[in-house]
């Protein structure tokens, strides 16, 4: 069981925070995340309307052969995303616990501007405590 990243994405698409936590991830450039989540964005979207029963929260959680995503949306409209091994079983609550750091030290801070990057030494310092550096 492995959690390899964390994206926080804002309710336009924006990838405002991202950070690896394991080795061997392919090495992408900012514009490349950036346009992953602008991707996965759009992706929610569409999921959201393709319900045959009615209003849907969209995907949330997205398996490859290796590796699953798991989609927190919000009630804003911001959404965490956490890309873990397909054993991993505690990604609905890791994410639960960042969405509680994220309000807690990014969103009460009145230095920080709504949908903007977060750059907050607070969240960082949670984060790790929550899921670890990544580092053996």
């Amino acid at each position: 069981m492995a959690i390899f990243s964390l994206w926080v994405i804002n309710k336009a698409g924006g990838l405002v925070y991202q950070r690896n936590f394991a080795d061997g991830l392919a090495q992408l450039t900012s514009n490349e995340y950036l346009v992953l989540a602008g991707t996965l964005h759009g992706i929610h979207a569409i999921t959201s309307r393709l319900s045959p029963t009615g209003s849907s929260s969209g995907a949330q959680v997205i398996e490859g052969e290796t590796f699953k995503m798991t989609i927190l949306l919000t009630a804003t409209g911001t959404k965490f995303v956490l890309l873990t091994s397909l054993a991993e079983a505690t990604a609905d609550l890791v994410l639960q616990r960042v969405y509680e750091a994220y309000a807690d030290a990014v969103m009460k801070n009145p230095f920080h501007t709504p949908e903007m990057p977060v750059r907050s030494e607070g969240f960082d310092t949670r984060i790790t405590s929550l899921i670890g550096t990544g580092q053996p």
